[in-house]
């Protein structure tokens, strides 16, 4: 079994006096896709957050191994660039801004590639956040709601990427969803965070037959 490229043990984050995250330890290795899902208010985006460094922990350590990307709730365009221009800011770090490979990697955004973001489709928008995100050439992708306000023809063709690049490239995935079915069958294991805690965690098929995660999130009885 491989090492883990992201590890968070017992973390806990405060806003003042108030708990975001209670002791949450979880753990992505290479090569794997793991889901987070939970509702509003849980604590997801602050865990993304803390991963990306934009949060500091009250206790507890976060370890990644090797370049992490993150991919943010809401996209985050850049409106008045081109997608060209939003891609190469994923690589203000590197000599290397060359944006060819990201245009064989998702190859929707040739024909758009001299187009201001801020005219894209929201689809469109989340394909260049997830390139913008891939410039860097990252070992671990954080993706925050990949499914937020995006038609489900939208999400297949987004999820089909992320399988390819976790199949070819062996990058090693976190998935931050609240569409809690996707998650599962996008990703390997999950984390089910309630209220700052970790309340259930297993193999995605287990969480799927689990009666509590499906009459939460999935809408029915199991």
């Amino acid at each position: 079994m491989s090492d883990p490229v992201i590890e968070v043990e017992e973390l806990t984050v405060r806003y003042g006096a108030a708990v975001a995250l209670d002791a949450v330890s979880l753990s992505v290795r290479a090569g794997e896709m793991v889901a987070l899902i939970g509702p509003n208010g849980a604590g997801k985006s602050t865990l993304v957050n803390t991963l990306s460094g934009i949060l500091s922990p009250a206790s507890g350590r976060v370890t990644v191994t090797g370049r992490l990307a993150h991919v943010p709730e809401g996209r985050q365009m850049f409106g008045s660039l081109t997608v060209d221009d939003n891609l190469r800011l994923g690589a203000w770090r590197d000599r290397d801004r060359s944006t060819g490979r990201i245009y064989a990697i998702l190859p929707e955004l040739e024909p758009v590639r001299r187009r201001r973001a801020g005219l894209l489709s929201g689809g469109q928008q989340q394909m260049v956040a997830l390139g913008r995100a891939l410039m860097g050439r990252p070992r671990a992708l954080v993706i925050d709601e990949m499914s937020l306000g995006l038609a489900p023809l939208v999400v297949a063709g987004l999820a089909a990427h992320l399988r390819a690049l976790n199949a070819e490239e062996g990058l090693a995935v976190l998935l931050i969803e609240q569409n809690a079915r996707l998650a599962l069958e996008l990703c390997s294991r999950a984390y089910v965070l309630e209220a700052g805690r970790l309340v259930a965690h297993g193999s995605a098929a287990e969480l799927a037959s689990s009666p509590a995660v499906v009459a939460a999130y999935l809408g029915g009885a199991a």
